[in-house]
């Protein structure tokens, strides 16, 4: 049962992501940030058994960042839709995790793994802590946008982890790899 509970964990922060959305758009901003930290505490749980007990998998190799993503876009779009940050913050977002997503696919199967690095976190970091400013922000009615500058260095970290990322695919070798099994 032990080696099915990471994999749990994290099928458990798909489902909260239209709990987290729906909250958002409903202005329940305190039930949304408390939801949206058993979210973090879940994906936090999950990558510690994994690792610990040597749990890791296929699914949850390839669910669990994603979780991270649907969660985070998820979330992103539903404060863009309510105004609270502007549109091109989540186009950014989505223009760096749709560049993520074809280098994984096209990665898939292969023998080069371009793994999460400190960058990546960093940006994902950043960006929860925006989130839960803004929902403070809007749940206790302040009337400052401090979230916004914590917004635009996450966009920064963002850029510079899509930037570091294919550099160290390109570092790796692998254009180099597929030439050479084209000349064989």
């Amino acid at each position: 049962m032990l080696k099915h509970i990471p994999n749990l964990l994290t099928i458990v922060r798909f489902i909260l992501v239209p709990i987290i959305f729906t909250l958002i758009m409903q202005e329940k901003y305190l039930p949304a940030v408390i939801i949206l930290i058993a979210s973090g505490l879940t994906d936090v749980l999950d990558g510690t058994i994994a690792r610990r007990y040597n749990l890791i998998t296929d699914f949850g190799k390839l669910m669990d960042p994603l979780a991270d993503k649907v969660t985070q876009i998820a979330i992103l779009v539903s404060l863009t839709i309510k105004d609270i940050i502007p549109i091109w913050m989540i186009v950014i977002v989505f223009i760096k995790e749709i560049c993520m997503i074809a280098g994984a696919s096209f990665l898939y199967g292969k023998d080069l793994v371009v793994s999460s690095r400190w960058y990546g976190k960093l940006a994902t970091v950043l960006f929860y802590i925006a989130i839960g400013c803004s929902l403070a922000i809007h749940y206790f009615g302040w009337p400052t946008h401090f979230d916004l500058y914590i917004y635009y260095i996450a966009i920064l970290a963002t850029i510079f982890s899509l930037v570091m990322y294919f550099q160290a695919f390109f570092r790796q070798g692998y254009l180099k790899k597929e030439k050479e099994k084209k000349s064989i």
